[in-house]
């Protein structure tokens, strides 16, 4: 699996990153004028995603027990 960072065909939102395994894209950033946000935000979600929990929004308020 690994980060990559694309330029975009927006002449004002130039950037995104991407995570790749293989030839699977598993997500796609939203787009970043400046090269340089799109890497912090590439590097907050490698710090940030491995701590954060699943949580189900399909099961409403109503049907939980």
């Amino acid at each position: 699996m690994q980060f990559e960072i694309h330029s975009s065909s927006s002449p004002t939102q130039r950037y995104y990153w991407k995570i790749v395994s293989g030839s699977n894209t598993l997500a796609t950033s939203e787009t970043y004028y400046n090269k340089a946000d799109a890497e912090r935000a590439c590097e907050s979600v490698k710090r940030n995603a491995s701590t954060a929990p699943t949580v189900d929004k399909t099961i409403t308020a109503s049907r939980r027990w």
